[in-house]
């Protein structure tokens, strides 16, 4: 068993480093990626000056380039690449190096707001993919779902680049739009999106009170852990609590998680002092726990919504909530992403992030690449799965293409029965086509024209809205009423 820490891990812990000499505490996170706040090392691991000659070769080679390759290179392009060379070979999509325009936005990404299309990214398998699109971002309006695969940003491919590189491609000036190419599993062709960038105002947690069977349930849905994260959840929980609730709900689905110590400070409301919250494993394989100082439980139980883009910080949540106190997980599978990174400033600005540590559940589990089970499994009606429509001609009748196919499940999903969903065009598709255009005040033509086609995403989307279709959410209220 590991050592048990009593103290709040972030206070804990605090980054020092021989090298510079230095101590860098409250460093921010982006990409879903976990900061431990002031982690601190022990003295036999702190970074110590390498001995010159074992880097030898490396002079040698730097040295040869500099004086005698054709054309003149830089020095900090040397020095650059020497560095993110050594990182490659780590195979660890989260390992990077970041100069200094890149560390700029990284240390930004939990302001109160920021101007892209809202979502956030991650490394897998050496291709970059969407974790999760923020709520109500022009990422999720789009239909961009949990691993896509970005393929292209404006027609440039983004092969051989690292997540920060791929991220400064896509965020940009509220306004103007950014092109993505994406492959999604079960999709034969690559989908082409265009997206307007927008303000994305990061109100992480948002409150409501419920009510089922007479029962007052209080529903608390957590976006991202940012700064401010844990003290609004307090807030909000308490306005709950005063209203006498019999039961509560915490939603982090597609909530792609942040910085530890707010999930942290979260749990500390929940998850009593006799099990740990977290492990924390170092490369020796050494662990340490930490606990809380709560001594009572909630008069009342709890439920919490999960699903595939759930990752990271709500990973932590999830775990904790369920194996330290019993508490039931409601949805789908999660991302699964269990290591810990910091980054480390360099003196001109740039910085390195480096994994550090595995994090594990209460008991032990580490969850990287394979996600927590839900411990209550039930998925949500087609609407929730359907396909981006790019209707650029009009489809009639014998016409066969995927965006046909798209439709069809669209039209399906909505009760307008097509009888096939395979993309071919006929007679009973054109039936349905006529029925949702007469049920939506469009022309009754039968064509699928883009038209048409942004009626039926319209007309998806406020379905996916509307918490009557929200299987899981039904779950979880029946769940605490029953």
């Amino acid at each position: 068993m590991g050592k048990k820490w009593v103290l709040p891990l972030s206070v804990a812990l605090s980054l020092t480093t021989g090298a510079a000499g230095g101590v860098y505490a409250g460093i921010k996170i982006n990409e879903g990626d976990i900061t431990i706040p002031g982690f601190s090392q022990k003295p036999d691991e702190k970074i110590n000056p390498v001995d010159g000659s074992s880097l030898t070769k490396v002079h040698q080679a730097y040295q040869l380039i500099k004086e005698n390759y054709v054309e003149k290179v830089g020095e900090t392009q040397l020095e650059e690449g020497a560095i993110q060379g050594m990182l490659s070979t780590l195979k660890d999509p989260y390992s990077v190096y970041m100069n200094r325009e890149t560390a700029e936005q990284f240390n930004e990404a939990l302001d109160s707001s920021f101007e892209g299309i809202g979502t956030e990214i991650g490394e897998e398998d050496g291709k970059v993919i969407i974790i999760s699109p923020y709520k109500d971002s022009p990422a999720e309006k789009a239909g961009l779902k949990p691993r896509d695969q970005i393929i292209k940003v404006n027609g440039e491919s983004v092969e051989g680049l690292n997540l920060y590189d791929t991220r400064l491609k896509i965020r940009g000036k509220k306004g103007t739009a950014v092109k993505l190419e994406i492959k999604r599993a079960g999709v034969s062709n690559p989908i082409e999106m265009k997206i307007v960038r927008d303000t994305i105002p990061i109100e992480t947690v948002v409150s409501k009170v419920k009510e089922q069977r007479g029962e007052k349930i209080g529903y608390l849905t957590i976006t991202s852990f940012s700064e401010h994260t844990s003290k609004d959840f307090k807030k909000e929980l308490t306005k709950l609590e005063k209203k006498e609730i019999k039961g509560l709900i915490i939603d982090v689905r597609g909530n792609p998680g942040g910085l530890l110590s707010s999930v942290e400070e979260i749990l500390g409301q929940f998850v009593t002092k006799d099990k740990p919250y977290i492990q924390i494993q170092n490369r020796k394989g050494e662990k340490k726990e930490y606990y809380t100082t709560l001594k009572k439980e909630k008069p009342y139980n709890v439920a919490v919504l999960i699903d595939k883009g759930s990752a990271s910080a709500s990973e932590i949540l999830a775990g904790a909530l369920n194996e330290a106190e019993g508490y039931q997980l409601i949805g789908e599978r999660t991302f699964g992403k269990g290591t810990v990174q910091q980054a480390v400033p360099m003196n001109d600005g740039s910085n390195i992030k480096l994994t550090l540590y595995k994090w594990l559940t209460p008991e032990g589990n580490w969850i990287h690449k394979k996600g927590i089970e839900p411990t209550i499994e039930i998925s949500q009606p087609q609407a929730f799965q359907a396909q981006p429509l790019n209707v650029e001609k009009s489809f009639k009748r014998d016409s066969n293409d995927e965006q046909v196919k798209h439709a069809q499940e669209m039209l399906k999903s909505l009760g307008f029965e097509t009888g096939r969903d395979d993309g071919y065009y006929d007679k009973q598709t054109e039936i349905a086509v006529k029925a949702f255009q007469s049920h939506n005040g469009l022309k009754k033509s039968g064509v699928l024209d883009s038209k048409t086609a942004k009626a039926l995403a319209d007309e998806v989307l406020k379905y996916i809205k509307d918490e009557k279709h929200d299987l899981q959410l039904r779950m979880a209220m029946s769940y605490l009423t029953k």
